[in-house]
């Protein structure tokens, strides 16, 4: 659908109209950025100084899920949608309003499905090209085999249209986490673009406005960009795939992958239906040395015979729940993660052997396949330099802490390996496979 045309020069209009305001600050197209907010005229904050606002937004321009709400109470069309294919989250919600004003101001558009809103013609001021994954071409997508994207960035997108993959996109690359009101896009603040080294920050006030403030101690001459933190803790992978770019100068290494499951764990359903989420390994980096989390692994090593028991519980109601009982206790409520239940048990550093097996494997298979594809010369298609520099800086960010991630599992797992009840329950088990060994060949 061809999308509307609303021009730089009428923004401000659009913002006198709607009551948001720029103070010695406006919007204007930035070289290799797109549009980014400028200084006016020298800002300078102190210590001792009150924040010095630079732009307010009212609070009834945010689409967050209270605004997705006020806006389906005014307009019944978009009620009808949101009952009929909505109510399964804020983010799709936010999508279907943002479908609503992509026809609401398509020149193509000739109904009158719905109430225009304030979002309707500032929608059009929105860019068309975002360079997140999820708009790459199918050999820019090649470039991502082996990393942690390769399983990921296709996990939430099943439809394929090519408005709401570019609505979708919009959505990831535009949004904001606002101390009240969680991930909302906010007109004009989604203008603002991303720095390591940014210079403002936003929230939002009693008087219901989201506000963007000048950081403490902040010189801006005139003609000088301002930025805000698109999120200081996010890993390459999530910049690369909310934003399209990865900042060089973050200091987050972080890299998450899908827990590989046992094929042959006859309990495996039960197991993940206790757990309640998706099984994942994090492996992060903390004063240089990388640390690994994956709570399901523990509960995927364990067995009947170890003393794992799912049991179903039938209510003086009728109804019957799972439950999972360890040492004949129930924990299916315990708090905590199965790490802390094992804590004490005789056996476990042997459950620990286990799970550091378990993720010390899977990370020397990620490395392969990283390995792998990193210099795929099968792909004739042309590319775009942008997009194969970024999967390359993501593949080297990821290489680097998933090699000294597996240097780290390989200290911990020969560590293991020399515990004395390790050592013992090995040499325990060796000798009763032996054993059964021969009493089978005297059987026969």
């Amino acid at each position: 659908m061809r999308r509307g045309h609303f021009p730089l020069d009428g923004l401000q209009a659009w913002c006198l109209l709607n009551d948001v305001t720029f103070i010695d600050t406006k919007v204007q197209r930035i070289e290799g950025r797109g549009y980014g907010l400028v200084a006016e005229r020298e800002l300078r904050t102190e210590d001792d100084n009150e924040a010095l606002t630079i732009l307010k937004v009212p609070r009834d321009l945010v689409l967050s899920s209270e605004g997705i709400d006020e806006y389906a109470k005014e307009n019944k069309e978009f009620r009808q949608l949101l009952d009929a294919a909505g109510r399964l989250s804020t983010r799709h919600d936010i999508l279907l309003f943002l479908l609503m004003q992509l026809v609401l101001s398509s020149p193509d558009h000739t109904g009158s499905h719905g109430v225009t809103t304030p979002w309707t013609q500032y929608f059009s001021l929105l860019p068309t090209e975002i360079p997140v994954p999820t708009m790459w071409t199918e050999s820019e997508i090649a470039r991502l085999k082996g990393t942690s994207l390769e399983a990921s960035w296709l996990c939430d997108e099943s439809v394929t249209a090519s408005d709401w993959v570019w609505l979708d996109a919009l959505y990831r690359s535009r949004s904001l986490e606002l101390p009240r009101s969680g991930v909302s896009l906010v007109p004009c603040l989604d203008l603002v673009n991303h720095s390591h080294e940014h210079t403002a920050y936003f929230e939002e006030n009693d008087n219901d406005q989201v506000l963007l403030l000048l950081c403490d101690r902040s010189h801006i001459s005139p003609g000088t960009e301002i930025t805000i933190n698109y999120g200081h803790k996010k890993s390459a992978a999530e910049m690369l795939f909310n934003y399209g770019f990865i900042d060089p100068h973050s200091i987050t290494k972080r890299i998450s992958l899908p827990l590989e499951l046992m094929d042959d764990d006859p309990l495996i359903k039960a197991k993940l239906h206790v757990f309640g989420a998706t099984p994942t390994l994090e492996i992060n980096e903390d004063d240089g040395v990388p640390r690994w989390s994956a709570p399901f692994v523990y509960l995927m090593c364990l067995n009947e015979e170890d003393g794992l028991e799912f049991r179903i519980l039938q209510e003086t109601d009728g109804s019957r729940h799972l439950r999972m009982f360890w040492q004949e206790r129930d924990v299916t409520d315990a708090l905590g993660t199965f790490k802390d239940l094992i804590n004490g048990h005789n056996l476990q550093k042997v459950f620990e052997l286990r799970a550091v097996t378990v993720i010390f494997e899977m990370v020397q298979q990620q490395l392969e396949r990283l390995s792998a594809h990193g210099g795929d010369a099968s792909i004739f298609e042309s590319v775009r330099a942008e997009t194969v520099q970024a999967a390359n800086q993501l593949r080297n960010i990821e290489t680097d802490l998933l090699k000294r991630a597996f240097e780290a599992l390989e200290t911990e797992r020969a560590n293991l390996l020399a515990d004395e009840s390790v050592l013992a329950y090995l040499g325990y088990m060796e000798t009763g496979q032996s054993g059964d060994s021969a009493e089978d060949e005297d059987f026969s």
